[in-house]
């Protein structure tokens, strides 16, 4: 760390001149307040905090206040905040900001933040920090403002690109900053010419498909901290000896904290998980298969797109329905293979798996978040709870910043559910709301953990509810079952779950499973995940690609 020290003699050249006019001097009151301003506003020491006496209204907890504590003093400003999702890291990074603040270290700060969070940022900033953070809107504040809050989309863009790469800054935050794992977008190389002295990165998921993006974010922060690209592959990836991984683990914890909701001493509100199966009805039955019968009426069928065909049936027919034509107009099916399926799809007149919904949104009465995999039963589940009397608002990722905190407040003021899909909910904080329906389960159960993480997060002061629903003797059943009713049989042999699935990307995840839904026998499938650990092991030493996100 580098402090500019000025030293000046105008003090003196100006009380030789008082002295020798015999004044004017200032009263002695006034000289009382202006010393004990200045004794005020003197930083007694270099090490502890001074950001919480500033800020009576604000608690934060403990491990909140070591990680701000950790990252100025040993870390030198430049760390990652890897927390675990909903213990505050937007909290952590506050008070870091404040501290540099109140120590004269820093002064301009630019906060990339995902769009539907940047007036969150900029609100949190000012009403717990009383940082004077300005969210860029229309009008340019890149120059006027010390403080900025923005989405790195617009960043990046011209003209604001040019605007902000020449301008140094002390501090930069880079929320969600997993999305720069990949060296090779736009969005790293904008990040790299930034001009920062100090920068944290704020992500839940700081390794979840390759090793090589934890060196590609350390990059960001300490260019040469893990040496060069080809040299880190070679001693790390391909190492099996433990000495290796324990001198990465020394390297990481150099620039990265993380906290673990089980590390901290906080009484969490409690978190109940049902899972409910619900029964096809006849005609959504003979859909399904129908859909199914593909796997020998059309062997030139992938299995893969198969299996997507068979849980977006599980979802609703309107997703099957936009699949079905997408991979018509790719010529992957023809009309003679789909005229059937499309017959058996005018014959479903219902949802059942919406309809168990439906009553169980009207037992609870509660605030409750949908989640979806699919944009189109999305809009089927809004259209269908609006016609018995629900009222919703969607919310996905293709939102504008606007549209979005627009949605999030007729959800918190109007509506009693918000329908997400996955894009939509990242990000997301409801800590007024305690109920989750996972309409339909993703591959990857760590992704599930991260939806709770949206209502079960510090703030939250009532009991969790989340429902995950799956169509009983369907594809949807035996995900159920092999991944999460069955998933303590990795945590185990490895770790905690997002130590599991933090070392194989979904991808690989998804192929895995595809694999063993493919028994009929549930001990060979069950067997078949079993080996699943071992090759999640493997997966730091695979040279594959980084997967594809969703």
């Amino acid at each position: 760390m580098y402090i500019d020290i000025d030293f000046s003699i105008e003090w003196e050249e100006q009380f030789q001149q008082r002295l020798d006019q015999d004044g004017p001097f200032a009263s002695w009151e006034m000289f009382n307040l202006a010393y004990e301003a200045e004794e005020y506003q003197a930083v007694p020491s270099f090490d502890g905090l001074v950001a919480p006496t500033y800020l009576p209204q604000l608690q934060p907890y403990d491990h909140q206040l070591e990680t701000a504590r950790k990252v100025v003093e040993e870390l030198n400003g430049k760390a990652i905040l890897a927390d675990e999702v909903g213990l505050g890291k937007t909290i952590e990074a506050g008070l870091v900001l404040k501290e540099y603040m109140i120590r004269g270290l820093v002064k301009k700060v630019l906060i990339l933040a995902p769009a539907s969070l940047v007036n969150q940022w900029a609100s949190e900033l000012n009403e717990k920090f009383y940082i004077p953070a300005v969210p860029q809107k229309k009008t340019y504040v890149w120059e006027q403002a010390d403080v900025v809050v923005a989405s790195m989309d617009t960043a990046k863009r011209e003209p604001h690109r040019d605007i902000v790469l020449n301008q140094p800054y002390d501090l930069i935050i880079i929320d969600e900053a997993h999305k720069l794992k990949n060296s090779k977008t736009k969005s790293y190389a904008f990040i790299k010419q930034l001009k920062k002295r100090f920068c944290l990165l704020l992500t839940a998921t700081p390794v979840q498909n390759r090793i090589e993006e934890l060196f590609h974010l350390v990059s960001i922060l300490k260019p040469g901290h893990l040496g060069d690209e080809k040299t880190f592959k070679a001693k790390y990836k391909r190492s099996r000896g433990e000495d290796a991984h324990e001198d990465i683990q020394s390297l990481v914890r150099s620039v990265m904290v993380r906290n673990r909701r089980a590390d901290t001493n906080i009484a969490w509100k409690k978190r109940n998980v049902e899972n409910y199966k619900v029964l096809f009805s006849d005609e959504e039955r003979a859909l399904y298969e129908e859909v199914d019968n593909l796997r020998s009426s059309f062997k030139e069928l992938h299995g893969f797109s198969l299996t997507t065909l068979l849980r977006e049936t599980c979802s609703s027919k309107q997703a099957l329905g936009v699949t079905l034509s997408n991979m018509m107009k790719k010529g992957l099916l023809n009309e003679e293979v789909v005229a059937p399926i499309v017959e058996r799809m005018q014959q479903v007149t219902s949802n059942a798996k919406a309809e168990h919904v439906l009553r169980q949104l009207k037992q609870s009465g509660e605030k409750t978040i949908i989640f979806t995999e699919y944009r189109a039963t999305q809009a089927y589940l809004q259209h269908f709870l609006q016609q018995h009397g629900i009222k919703s608002v969607p919310f996905r990722g293709g939102f504008k910043r606007s549209k979005k905190d627009w949605m999030r407040q007729l959800f918190r003021d109007y509506a009693q559910v918000l329908i997400a899909t996955e894009a939509g909910g990242e990000g997301l904080n409801l800590q007024f709301c305690h109920h989750m329906i996972n309409f339909d389960l993703p591959w990857n159960p760590m992704r599930v953990e991260q939806r709770i993480g949206r209502i079960h997060r510090l703030g939250q002061d009532q009991d969790v509810h989340v429902t995950n629903y799956a169509v009983e003797q369907t594809v949807e059943d035996r995900i159920l079952s092999l991944l999460y009713e069955k998933i303590s049989m990795f945590e185990g042999v490895i770790g905690q779950l997002d130590d599991i699935l933090e070392r194989v990307n979904e991808t690989k995840l998804e192929s895995y499973v595809h694999e063993a839904l493919q028994f009929d026998d549930t001990e060979q499938a069950r067997e078949r995940l079993s080996h699943l650990t071992s090759i999640m092991q493997r997966e730091e030493r695979n040279e594959d690609g980084p997967a594809q996100s969703s």
